[in-house]
């Protein structure tokens, strides 16, 4: 390919921002003919097909989501270009859209997505929250750059993303003062018949905890159950029960909430996972994620 026409580029470009072709047409106020003409003259350039079908939807091959990240640095430098002729700021902070399961306690997400807001180069962190199911289809539409969860992407997701581990850690059991003089002696085995708040049955964490327990032949009393974690520590500041948290995040848990940490439970572990559509990090606040989870949070 001695010549790319950026024509049929910003036509695909538009296809998959917008979604469908349909929705590219009506953005760029031309009939589906056009728009689908140039995509095959693309393709035809490229040597490779960019999308496959899926039912009624159009799904980016690997090599279309490799020239739709290129075609996005181009497009973007092209309006930088525009700004700067027409005397209007540049340099405008690198946009980095990230999704947080909402399993994933808030105080982890802090400490992952910090080093984000450290990068010598400006950044413009965008965060959403939703379930894992939600977080995995945006980013397959290219709406999210990452995505944070407690486990990987499973088949069942029927997308393409890699999982990249970022760490793990065991979990500290807390509770009001009073909790720990009655349940820190003996510990673990006085956590039989303990008033216990629990996350719902649909986390890893949940399911980790109960394998525990049976392992141990250890049979908690739940006090309740919740999908919300910061209500769930809530509960817990209030004396309802005992409540397990990731021991990276104990002391800010200890101060936040006035708990103390009765024991932990290492062999009881949570892992936190970046979601991203490629293979290997590249984008600057993925590795900026990846490195000071290894270097200062997960050690």
């Amino acid at each position: 390919m001695e010549w790319l026409n950026y024509h049929h580029l910003r036509y695909f470009w538009f296809v998959v921002r917008e979604g469908t072709i349909a929705a590219a047409c009506k953005r760029l106020h031309v009939a589906q003919p056009t728009v689908s003409a140039q995509l095959r003259a693309l393709e035809r350039a490229v040597g490779e097909r960019l999308f496959k079908r899926s039912g009624r939807s159009l799904i980016l091959t690997d090599t279309g989501r490799m020239v739709y990240r290129y075609a996005d640095d181009i497009f973007a430098l092209g309006d930088e270009l525009l700004d700067t002729i027409n005397g209007r700021p540049s340099g405008s902070p690198l946009r980095f859209s990230v999704g947080v399961a909402d399993v994933l306690p808030k105080l982890v997400a802090f400490r992952l997505l910090q080093p984000v807001l450290e990068l010598p180069e400006k950044v413009q962190l965008v965060c959403y929250e939703g379930g894992a199911g939600e977080l995995f289809a945006k980013l397959a539409l290219h709406e999210l750059d990452m995505a944070l969860s407690d486990s990987p992407v499973g088949p069942e997701a029927r997308i393409k993303a890699f999982s990249h581990l970022l760490g793990e850690c065991g979990v500290s059991i807390l509770g009001t003062a009073e909790m720990v003089g009655k349940y820190h002696r003996g510990f673990p085995k006085s956590l039989d018949g303990a008033p216990m708040l629990l996350p719902t049955e649909s986390t890893s964490l949940r399911r980790a905890m109960e394998e525990w327990f049976e392992a141990q032949d250890v049979r908690v009393a739940i006090a309740a159950e919740f999908a919300d974690r910061a209500l769930l520590k809530e509960f817990g500041q209030a004396g309802v029960g005992l409540l397990a948290a990731p021991t990276i995040i104990e002391q800010d848990v200890e101060r936040q909430y006035r708990l103390k940490v009765v024991g932990r439970l290492d062999a009881v572990r949570e892992r936190y996972y970046a979601i991203s559509g490629e293979r290997r990090v590249k984008h600057p606040a993925v590795a900026a994620i990846a490195k000071a989870a290894r270097e200062r949070v997960f050690v």
